[in-house]
C-alpha cells in the first residue's frame, strides 16, 4: 500500500476578483518530506498556502492532508501548524509563558518539549520573561517559530521563515526544520531563499512549475 502523501493538490484555481492568481495548480508533498515553494512576489504563494492551511477557500480544486480533505477540524489542527497567518499574542504573558501554554495546549510538558533549549537555541535566553510586543521583529519572529515547532505535529506550513533573521538565525532555523523533517515531520514553505530551503531539507520547485502536468512529487 502506497503512503498518503502529507499535502495533495489537485486543479487549485483562486481569483481575487477578475484577476486569476492559482490556474489549475497541483502539488505533492511526499509525508515525511519538505517541499519550498519559490516564485517573485504576487505569484500566488502566499495564497496557496493558505487554501492548503484551510485559511482560504479556493474556487475550484481538490486539498488531501494525509489523504483526507484540508477542513478546520481539530483532527486537521492537531496535525497541521502553520505562519501563514502573524500569530496571536496574550497579553500579560511572557515569551516564556507563551511557549508553556503552546506546550500544555497540546498536551506536552514544557520541560519535557525543550521549551528552554528551543528559546536558547533561537538566541531568545535573554528575553524568556519579555512581553513579545516588545520584542524586536526579528525576535518576534524566533519566538513565532519556536512556538511552532514546540509543539506535537505531523504538517508544517510556513511563508517566509526566514524573513526578518539574520544569517545566523537563519542558519539555525534551517538546521531545525531539517532536524523535523529527518525526525518524520512533513514541511510544506514558500521562501525566497534557496539557500536556507535546501539548508531545511526542502525540495525547491517555483510556483510557475505547478501546473496539472508538473506537480511536485507526481510520476
Amino acid at each position: 500500500m502506497v503512503d498518503q502523501p502529507a499535502v495533495a493538490v489537485d486543479g487549485l484555481y483562486v481569483s481575487y476578483g477578475s484577476t486569476p492568481v492559482l490556474v489549475d495548480v497541483s502539488l505533492r508533498v511526499p509525508a515525511g518530506a519538505g517541499v519550498c515553494v519559490t516564485g517573485e512576489n504576487g505569484i500566488g504563494k502566499s495564497t496557496l498556502l493558505r487554501c492548503v492551511s484551510s485559511l482560504q477557500r479556493p474556487d475550484q480544486g481538490n486539498i488531501k492532508i494525509f489523504g483526507k480533505p484540508a477542513g478546520s477540524t481539530p483532527e486537521f489542527w492537531r496535525q497541521v501548524v502553520t505562519t501563514v497567518e502573524a500569530p496571536t499574542w496574550y497579553a500579560g504573558l511572557t515569551a516564556r509563558e507563551h511557549a508553556e501554554l503552546v506546550c500544555r495546549a497540546h498536551g506536552a510538558d514544557p520541560e519535557e518539549a525543550g521549551v528552554d533549549e528551543a528559546l536558547e537555541r533561537l538566541g531568545l535566553a535573554g528575553h524568556t520573561d519579555a512581553i513579545p510586543p516588545s520584542l524586536s521583529s526579528g525576535q518576534k519572529q524566533r519566538l513565532t517559530l519556536a512556538l511552532t515547532l514546540l509543539r506535537p505535529s505531523s504538517l508544517l506550513i510556513l511563508d517566509e521563515p526566514e524573513q526578518r533573521l539574520d544569517p545566523e538565525g537563519r542558519a539555525t532555523v534551517a538546521e531545525m526544520l531539517a532536524d523535523y523533517v529527518a525526525s518524520g515531520g512533513s514541511l510544506l514553505m514558500a521562501s525566497h531563499d534557496d539557500v536556507f530551503a535546501t539548508a531545511s531539507g526542502a525540495q525547491i520547485t517555483n510556483m510557475e512549475t505547478l501546473t496539472a502536468d508538473g506537480a511536485v512529487g507526481k510520476p
